[in-house]
Formats: structure tokens, sequence, C-alpha cells
């Protein structure tokens, strides 16, 4: 991964502290505080339009297998486009899939905002708002990579997820502000303030500049992609992204059927899930001092168990302060968890074929997050919406299990 750091055309070598609390240099600030800020209305959007289309579903009165459909909808085209997008970046095009995303991002905010009336509206609306986040979230992370040499990328890495953290904790506070006590959120209004912050991405994302352009032929066109998953490790870091990112997913989607099923009102649920974020934000301060004192595999295994715990407890018959302590251990072991799967994916991947490499990672969290949602809905039907916490629960247990015990240390 060094030679990357040939490619920047400046690093901040002076040291500074970052968001996480620790101390870095070799940065690029100028790159770095843009995205930032991206990443944080990026996740503040994702968190109100994942819910309010859950609460939309709901006002439209639609089986609950038709969530499962909506959210499977979100992942189905990243999973053929995510490996060209990664291509695309890796020949030195992260700024412009920034640019794309934050483009695309406005127009499927727009149209929750005027049509999304119906269940095809959400379907097509949903597609689209999935193809953003693909090319947000993959350029977001090699543009962690680009504007920091090798001393400052756990620096990077740490503000960039705290950042995410403190989106994914602003877009339910904004849910739970709005509902008040009513049982739904307006819905209307939240889609308008998700389009309104959207906005404010592109103008931050515009911010972004280019890299210099990589001279020469596509350097990671011939890595075929069963070499890319022969590198040890990769595959066992790449299973246990998929499961704890679907996890995290599907506590966006369910838990406002979960208060429904409980009698518990839209801005409790929006209060929960902002616990989680809080906690998360929390562990992912501390992330890198715990990568220095725990093994990576063993850290992976405790956060995920941790994950698994607090799951389990939300399918239990238990009130709801029991649910907040049950979401403050989940998020702060989520935080963890979700870090881990994104920094281990760097410290196996190759310069040259970095983007490929993330993409990949991308990939496979998209098809879990078709097949798994879809699957959770059929589950939901038959046992009820506590069913899905329990399968995630064990699905994370397991996961962090085999990463520990069936792998070599990373």
């Amino acid at each position: 991964m060094g030679e990357v750091s040939s490619l920047f055309p400046r690093i901040f070598s002076a040291s500074h502290v970052g968001l996480d609390g620790s101390k870095s240099s070799d940065i690029d600030r100028r790159l770095l505080i843009p995205l930032l800020l991206t990443s944080v209305t990026i996740q503040a959007v994702t968190a109100i339009v994942r819910v309010t289309t859950t609460y939309r579903a709901i006002e439209l009165h639609l089986p609950v297998v038709w969530v499962g459909v909506i959210s499977a909808v979100f992942a189905i085209l990243p999973i053929f486009l995510a490996v060209w997008v990664g291509r695309f970046m890796d020949r030195g095009n992260d700024a412009p899939a920034a640019w794309i995303g934050s483009g695309l991002l406005v127009a499927a905010c727009a149209g929750f905002w005027l049509f999304a009336n119906s269940i095809a509206a959400l379907l097509l609306l949903t597609a689209l708002f999935g193809i953003a986040h693909l090319f947000l979230m993959a350029s977001q992370q090699m543009l962690c990579i680009r504007c920091s040499g090798l001393r400052g990328r756990d620096s990077v890495f740490g503000n960039y997820l705290v950042a995410s953290a403190i989106g994914q904790g602003l877009g339910p506070y904004i849910i739970a502000w709005s509902s008040g006590s009513a049982m739904l959120p307006p819905t209307g209004t939240l889609f308008g303030i998700a389009l309104a912050i959207a906005a404010i991405s592109l103008l931050t994302a515009g911010a972004i500049r280019p890299a210099p352009k990589i001279s020469g032929h596509d350097r990671s066109s011939g890595v075929p992609f069963s070499a890319l998953l022969r590198q040890r490790g990769l595959m066992a870091v790449l299973v246990a992204s998929v499961i704890t990112i679907t996890s995290q997913d599907l506590l966006t989607i369910y838990l406002p059927l979960l208060g429904a099923d409980k009698g518990i009102n839209a801005g409790d649920i929006g209060v929960l899930l902002t616990v989680r974020s809080a906690l998360a934000l929390i562990s992912r301060m501390g992330y890198s001092r715990m990568i220095q004192l725990v093994p990576r595999g063993l850290l992976t295994l405790t956060s995920m168990f941790g994950a698994g715990i607090g799951f389990a407890c939300l399918a239990l018959p238990i009130p709801l302060v029991a649910m907040y302590v049950a979401m403050a251990v989940m998020g702060f072991s989520l935080g963890i968890a979700t870090t881990l799967s994104l920094t281990n994916v760097v410290e196996l991947a190759s310069s040259e074929v970095m983007g490929t490499v993330m993409s990949l990672r991308i990939t496979g969290n998209r098809i879990g997050q078709v097949a798994v949602p879809f699957a959770a809905s059929l589950i939901a039907a038959a046992t009820g919406v506590g069913g899905i916490f329990v399968i995630i629960a064990l699905s994370l247990a397991i996961s962090g299990a085999s990463v520990h015990f069936g792998r070599q240390e990373v």
C-alpha cells in the first residue's frame, strides 16, 4: 500500500489530534475535511431514508414481506456494479465517483419527497438510492487511503468512522425530534429533510479535488478475482463484513416494526437508534488504542459476540429501559466490529487493487443485503419480528468465532 502515497499531490506531515483522539501524521487535511463532512451528511441521509421508507410502507399498509423486498432492492443493482466501480476508482477516479454518487443521492431523495406513494415508486427510488450509496461508500473508502500515508492511515480511518457514526446518530435524532410521541413519524417532512441534507452533501463532495491521473493501463485489470480471493485471510474478513454490515442494516429496517409490535412510539425508536450510534461513536474514538492492545482476531470475536448479545436481548419481552441498555451494548460492539470489517481489508489488500478489493467487500455486503432481508421477512411473517433478531445474534456469534478460530491473524 505504500506506493499509493506517491500519487498524492501533497501530504501534510505535521502531526495533529484526530476526531478519534489519536495523534496522526502524513495526512492531507484539505482532502480529509470535505471527506469527513460528506460522510456525516451521507450517513444522516441514509439513516433518515431507510427508516422513513419502512414507515412509509407501514402507512401504505404493505405486508411485512414487502419491507424485506424493498430493502433487497437497495442492494440488487450494486451487486452487479460494484466491481466496475472498483476498477473505475483504481484508475484514479475516486473523486468523480463521489460526485456521481452525491448527484444520484439528491435525485433519489427528491423522488422520495415527491413520488413515494406506491410500492412501485418505493422500489424504483430505493434502487436508485442504493446505486448512489455504492458510489459514495466506495469512493470514501478510497479517499481515506489517498489522503494519508502509512503513518496517518489508522487516524484517517478513525476520523472517517467517527464522522460516519455522527451522521448515523444525527439521522435517528432528526426522526425522534420530528416524531414526538406519534406512532408514525411525518414521512413527507422527513423525506424533505433528507433532500436538504443530500443537497449539502453534493456541495461538500464537490469540494473533493480529484487525484492526479495515472498514466498507462488499468493496473488492476489483469488481476483475476480468484487470485484476490485466495489471498490469505481475505475471504474470512469479507464474510465477517457481510454479517456485520447486514446486521446493522437489518436493525435499521426492522426496529420500527418491532416498535409497532410492542407499542413503542416512533420517537423512542429514533432515540434507541441514536443511542446505538452514540455508543458506536464512543467505541470508534477508542479503536486505535484497542487495536494496539488486543489482537485483531480476538477483538473481532469479542465485538461480534457483544453485538450478538444486544440483538438477542431485543428478541426478548424486555421493558423499554432494558432495550436502551441492549442498544448501548450493541452500539459499542458494532462500532468496533464495523471498523474492523473495513480496516482488516485495508491491511490485507495491495495498493494496485485496493479499489477492486474494496468493491468486492461492498459486493459481498450487498449480496447479504439482498438475501438476508428477504429471508428475514419470511422469518418475521412466520415467527414475528423477534425471530429476525435471534437469527442476527446467532449469525454474528458464529461469524466472530469463525474469524477468530479459522484464519491466520491479520
